[in-house]
Formats: structure tokens, C-alpha cells, sequence
């Protein structure tokens, strides 16, 4: 039996080697994200609405990471970088990327394998990824924290990047031509750091499959939200409730604090467990409200199964 184990197991392996590609199929893709029923790419990725990606603009990292850690997803925040425009936020779909330090037995069979699947054979693999990029997505690479020789990117392929996707990028790595980065319109990226160098052994091993970004975990096609205070990858099939419950909690501040100011109740009457009567007041104050972040439909909703 043992024997019949290890050997499936090699058989397994052997397949696997053999059919390797930079990027898994789409039934690989789809098999990783079984939990979103949504819209897909043709590649697979789960393609969330541009609706949800615009409204978790508003969203707070501390709301997005607190209910995601309410889910059990502990590992999908981080921190510490370097922003190209710091002021601004950005969400999107992830398009993931793993690099690793050169090793030319393994990237001369890499290059030739992304040939075969009619990838640019001009210029560095480093372009590949952004070949692939849609409206709306977000460059998500691992660049295992490279700064001299790690820039992944500079002004020509930043270009790139926001020509195909009106977005920017993430990198666990670095970028260089910092200052025609900026000066790409739209584009932002957030960067681990900046250096003159050009990109050297450096390898891509692969396009959306899982990576890691620090203290993340990251699957192609999560939601990306991005502000001055760091990064949260959401999984495709929580967005909506993840954008809706924290849409809630934006409503319910800004009940306490305008209840506040009115003197109607006091800081510890807000900043606690609601008493009844509040808890009626708020309700009424949500029938009457018309600038609401989602849809009277979405509310009602939300709000039967809402345990107080």
C-alpha cells in the first residue's frame, strides 16, 4: 500500500512538472476561488463588480481588516510602504506575480515555457504580468523584498501598467525612474522602495497563482483596497459583505456623532452597548436618511440579519 502511495505520488508530481505553465489554467484558477459564484474572467479570475471596488474607496483599512479577522482571515493586511501618491486611494482586482532570485537552468526553462503560451519573447519577463493586465486590475508582485536590482518596474512599463488597467501597482520590491512614475497620470504604486539599478537575477516563476506580500496572502483576483495606511486583500466572495457591514458601521458613526453634538446623548451612551430607545432613535434616523452608501434593498436586508 505504502508502496502504491509514493508512487502515485511521484506519477502526480511528474504531471505536474510536466505540464508546467507561467500561469495555471483556468479550471486551476477556478478551483483555487471555489467560493466566488460571481462573474469570471476568461482566465479564470473572479471578477468582482466595479460597483463594490468603488464603494470600498470609502471604506477605512481599520473596517476592512476587522471584518475580515471577524471571518478568521487574519493574514491579509500590510504595511510600510512607500507610496507614489500617498493621498490617493486605489482599489481593484489583483493580478498576481511570483519572482525569486535567478537560478538559469530554471528561468531559461521558464522563458521558453512562456514563449510556447505566445508570450513577447523581446525585452524581460518582468513585462509579461502587465500583458495580461484588464480595466481594473491591480499588479500584485512579490519581489521578496528586493530593492537594488529588484526594480520591477520604471516610467516605460509604469506607462504600460495604467494604459491597460487605469490602475497601478503593488510591489513586494522595488521600482526605479521614480520621478516619470510620478509623472504617469493616474498611476500610483505602492513599493517596499526606490533604486537607480536595473532589474537582475531576478526570475518570474509565475502569474496568478497564490503569493505572499509581507504578512498577506494573496490569490489572483481578491479585492485590493489601498490607502496611506497600508493594504488589505479581500477575498472575492467576502467584498460584498465585507463593503456592506462596514458601510453600516460608517452609518452608525455618523448617527452617534451627530447625536452627539446635538447633546442628545453622551459619549459613553454612544460608545457603548445601545440601550433600546437609542437603538430606535437610529432606526428612525435611517428611514428618514436619503444619502445612504448602499441601496434601501441592501439595507433591509442587512439589517434582518443584523444581531444587535
Amino acid at each position: 500500500m505504502k508502496t502504491t502511495i509514493l508512487y502515485l505520488l511521484f506519477l502526480f508530481s511528474a504531471v505536474r512538472v510536466a505540464g508546467q505553465e507561467v500561469a495555471p489554467s483556468r479550471e486551476t484558477i477556478i478551483g483555487l476561488t471555489p467560493l466566488w459564484k460571481g462573474d469570471r474572467f476568461p482566465d479564470g479570475r473572479p471578477k468582482v463588480p466595479d460597483e463594490l471596488l468603488e464603494r470600498l474607496k470609502k471604506v477605512s483599512i481599520e473596517e476592512a481588516w476587522g471584518g475580515l479577522r471577524a471571518k478568521g482571515y487574519h493574514n491579509q493586511f500590510e504595511a510600510d510602504w512607500m507610496i507614489v501618491n500617498p493621498d490617493e486611494v486605489m482599489t481593484g482586482r489583483a493580478v498576481t506575480a511570483q519572482y525569486m532570485p535567478s537560478r538559469p537552468d530554471v528561468d531559461s526553462t521558464l522563458r521558453a515555457i512562456g514563449i510556447k503560451e505566445g508570450r513577447n519573447s523581446a525585452g524581460g519577463t518582468n513585462s509579461w504580468p502587465i500583458d495580461v493586465l484588464q480595466d481594473g486590475d491591480i499588479y500584485v508582485a512579490d519581489g521578496y523584498g528586493k530593492i537594488v536590482d529588484g526594480t520591477l518596474i520604471g516610467d516605460i512599463l509604469a506607462n504600460a501598467i495604467y494604459t491597460n488597467s487605469k490602475r497601478g501597482v503593488i510591489f513586494y520590491g522595488s521600482v526605479r525612474d521614480l520621478k516619470g512614475i510620478r509623472e504617469v497620470e493616474g498611476f500610483n504604486g505602492w513599493v517596499k522602495g526606490y533604486d537607480p539599478s536595473f532589474i537582475q537575477q531576478m526570475m518570474l516563476t509565475s502569474i496568478n497563482t497564490p503569493i505572499r506580500i509581507g504578512r498577506a496572502t494573496v490569490m489572483p483576483g481578491d479585492a485590493v483596497l489601498a490607502n496611506q495606511y497600508g493594504t488589505v486583500f479581500i477575498p472575492a466572495h467576502l467584498l460584498h459583505e465585507i463593503v456592506l457591514n462596514a458601510e453600516f458601521i460608517m452609518l452608525r458613526d455618523e448617527f452617534g456623532k451627530q447625536r452627539i453634538k446635538e447633546k442628545k446623548y453622551t459619549a459613553g451612551d454612544v460608545d457603548s452597548r445601545w440601550t433600546a430607545p437609542i437603538r430606535e432613535d437610529f432606526l428612525g434616523w435611517l428611514r428618514e436618511k436619503k444619502d445612504l452608501p448602499m441601496s434601501r434593498e441592501e439595507l433591509d436586508n442587512y439589517m434582518k440579519q443584523r444581531n444587535w
